[in-house]
């Protein structure tokens, strides 16, 4: 049987791969942040060896965006320098490494959809954190999966969430209208993953690298707003420029991820999010 190490269990995604793991009968071992400190060599090389695992899942991640323009090094410590410490340990022992990573490596100027190979470049640290941790992967460990997804909901902490507990106090919400992006679950993550995971076992794998997968259709949080509150009436949602709604870091005005390459490497189509809302 398939046996996956997964860091950062208690994340969104990572508690939707214990979940998803658990109904597709595979064998998940998904350690906490207190189990496993991906920032430490030693506690990295000790879990993959005491665990032997098939495949390593990073989960784990530093992504309060507003909070890591301060909190520069802490943010760097656990998006970069951790995704480093496990590559170099799995490409040590020639386990392959799969790893989430995010729209904000992207400035968001594009009118389109964005590529695999488009070029990065972040507005604030948490973006800088990420692409750096991508790009460290890619030098040591040519066994390696980056899925790059957006706007994931899924767990407590999420714009799902907010909105609705929002809706119970006010009867009136701005939101802003001038990003857009493609709203992802964490279960859809997680599904995707153990798709992955399952398929580069196979010794004859090489499609390794860089993919994009989020959620469709693509919309802006004012209409992702909407949605979440169709059945809440009491509630009126407005729609504002991110003009009126500064925040310490720069969002990128368009996170909508071209998704083409995935459902031809692994057949995984687009998940719809108005699906992932209702469940």
């Amino acid at each position: 049987m398939l046996k996956i190490l997964v860091a950062g269990r208690d994340g969104q995604v990572g508690q939707a791969l214990v979940r998803t793991a658990n109904k597709r009968g595979l064998e998940l071992v998904a350690l906490s942040r207190q189990e496993l400190d991906i920032t430490n060599a030693s506690d990295v090389e000790l879990a993959i060896a005491q665990h032997n695992p098939d495949v390593v899942i990073n989960a784990a991640a530093y992504t309060a965006v507003d909070k890591a323009e301060e909190d520069r090094e802490q943010a760097h410590s656990i998006n970069t320098l951790g995704p480093e410490l496990l590559a170099k340990a799995c490409d040590a022992v020639s386990v392959p490494f799969l790893h989430i990573s995010t729209d904000f490596v992207f400035d968001g100027e594009k009118e389109s959809a964005y590529l695999e190979t488009d070029t990065c470049n972040p507005l604030g640290v948490y973006g800088a954190s990420k692409l750096a941790g991508e790009n460290a992967i890619n030098q040591l460990c040519p066994r390696h999966i980056i899925l790059r997804t957006s706007w994931v909901f899924g767990g407590e902490q999420n714009f799902v969430n907010t909105m609705r507990r929002l809706a119970k106090d006010r009867d009136h919400l701005n939101v802003v209208n001038d990003q857009r992006g493609g709203p992802t679950a964490a279960t859809q993550i997680a599904e995707a993953l153990l798709i992955i995971a399952e398929k580069v076992v196979n010794p004859a794998f090489d499609n390794w690298g860089i993919y994009h997968f989020s959620g469709a259709p693509a919309v802006s949080w004012y209409e992702f707003a909407c949605e979440i509150l169709k059945d809440v009436p009491s509630v009126t949602v407005t729609a504002i420029p991110t003009s009126q709604y500064p925040t310490p870091a720069k969002r990128p005005a368009n996170s909508v991820l071209d998704c083409k390459k995935i459902e031809t490497a692994f057949s995984i189509k687009q998940p719809s999010w108005k699906v992932a809302l209702t469940q």
